[in-house]
């Protein structure tokens, strides 16, 4: 008779030694996400207060009889309060820890809805609307270093691309916001601006169960014992090699205890990526389209209400293709991802360009070359962008170099922001979006010669790699 291997001994005692280890790692991965996903609230955050605004500010407009500069002013204030975020973005998250600065961005953004909610002064809105810029900024930082340091290798991708899916997430459901609660008439603009403050005490509460980052722990305050419990918790079966992986390459790369600059000369390639990957995410034009989608829409000949429509479809394309990228970042790799997407988006937006050189423009068909453009977009650039820079930068200088990447985001954020009605109104649509796809093609350019593949890596291998030898 042959025994049964669960009633013999050995047999058994692996058969339970395995459904131990499967249930670890089931426990493990369940952590990690919950953790990711509190922390990509700030993205869904970030989404919501960038995009809210597009639908507010022709109602803010007349309520304060605001000239266009001024108008202009109330536009662009929230982004130069993300560019002063995102440029003292790593003082806090080193300085304080990642987790401490996550409750200061919550702060910031509950504190902004409530009072550009509630301002009746012109010069008291803008300041609100600048400390939401603040958070917007200081997020774009901290959320990715925390959710790359606390994720395993084979995963990093898809969790740190919650943070982005949390973004496109903000700017559907603020578009759907903007386009019931502007029904209720001149002063509706309030409750837009106002409602985010319900998902900001959530964000709050959330950070409170999630723990530290283990590598800031063990970089910035040496507590070995607390970095080592949250490992556990992370990866239990190999945690004590991922300490000692961790701690070898913080002495590799900064051994004499100094504090090194980010311009010095061994990271000047992952310098160079980062600041290339984040201007050529602006100058594709996204941010343009997202402020002033109804004004797009409106110089293609549709109605202002089918354009307040319109923009809800741009968000739902936005959010659907950023969950398939996320779904596949890790198997098939952030190059490949940005290759598709470089191609995509020229083909797209040449054709926007194309409709707007015709005599009457289409406004369903530049609707939906539109749309295709922002399918393209959110599968490539929109997805890898916060994960390729959140990896890019070895452990000592990663929040700066997120720092650097996020500041030359928001920068080039502004000037494409201010500068599109001017550039549109002086050359038109047609070369407007002309230039755009011209862009992207360098942007190919890049990702074809440059840009090197991070997926399944530890972050210290890809550390490791971008050092000269």
């Amino acid at each position: 008779m042959i025994p049964n291997p669960l009633e013999s001994g050995g047999y058994y005692i692996c058969y339970r030694q395995h459904q131990i280890i499967e249930q670890k790692n089931l426990m493990t991965k369940n952590t990690v996400v919950a953790w990711s996903f509190v922390v990509a609230l700030g993205g869904f955050l970030f989404g919501f207060d960038t995009a809210v605004i597009s639908g507010a500010e022709k109602l803010v407009q007349v309520y304060w009889h605001l000239s266009e500069v001024e108008h202009g002013v109330t536009m662009a204030i929230a982004l130069l309060g993300t560019v002063a975020g995102a440029l003292l973005g790593a003082y806090p998250s080193d300085r304080f820890g990642r987790r401490r600065t996550l409750f200061m961005i919550a702060a910031l953004y509950f504190f902004s809805a409530l009072g550009t909610a509630l301002a009746h002064d012109w010069y008291l809105f803008i300041l609100f609307r600048f400390l939401g810029g603040i958070g917007v900024g200081v997020s774009s930082v901290t959320a990715p270093i925390y959710i790359s340091e606390i994720s395993p290798a084979d995963k990093r991708g898809r969790l740190v691309g919650l943070f982005q899916f949390n973004i496109v997430l903000g700017i559907l459901v603020s578009y759907l916001s903007n386009y019931l609660i502007g029904q209720g008439g001149e002063n509706s603009w309030r409750w837009m601006l106002g409602v985010q403050a319900f998902p900001a005490a959530v964000f709050y509460i959330l950070i409170h169960f999630v723990p530290e980052s283990p590598r800031w722990l063990l970089l910035y305050r040496k507590n070995q014992a607390g970095a080592l419990q949250i490992l556990k918790k992370i990866n239990p079966l190999h945690y004590a090699d991922e300490l000692e992986t961790i701690l070898a390459s913080a002495k590799a790369t900064n051994g004499n205890g100094t504090r090194t600059s980010l311009f010095s000369r061994k990271y000047r390639f992952p310098v160079l990526l980062a600041i290339l990957f984040a201007v050529f995410n602006q100058v594709s034009g996204i941010n343009a389209i997202i402020y002033y989608a109804p004004r797009v829409f409106e110089m293609a000949g549709l109605g202002a209400q089918s354009s307040l429509l319109s923009t809800v479809g741009i968000g739902l394309v936005n959010f659907t293709f950023t969950l398939i990228a996320i779904n596949i970042i890790d198997k098939v790799g952030r190059r490949k991802l940005m290759l598709v997407g470089s191609f995509g988006m020229i083909a797209s937006l040449a054709m926007v360009s194309y409709s707007f050189y015709t005599e009457n423009p289409d406004g369903l068909m530049v609707t939906a070359y539109l749309m295709v453009f922002i399918a393209f977009f959110a599968f490539s650039q929109g997805a890898v962008i916060w994960v390729f820079i959140s990896e890019i930068f070895p452990n000592e200088v990663r929040a700066k170099g997120q720092t650097l990447g996020s500041l030359t985001h928001w920068v080039m954020a502004a000037i494409i922001t201010f500068f599109f009605p001017i550039l549109s109104e002086w050359t038109g649509g047609g070369t407007t979006f002309l230039i755009f796809a011209g862009f992207m093609a360098l942007q190919l350019l890049f990702v074809w010669k440059l840009m090197p593949e991070t997926k399944g890596k530890s972050l210290e291998l890809i550390g490791g790699t971008m050092m000269p030898k």
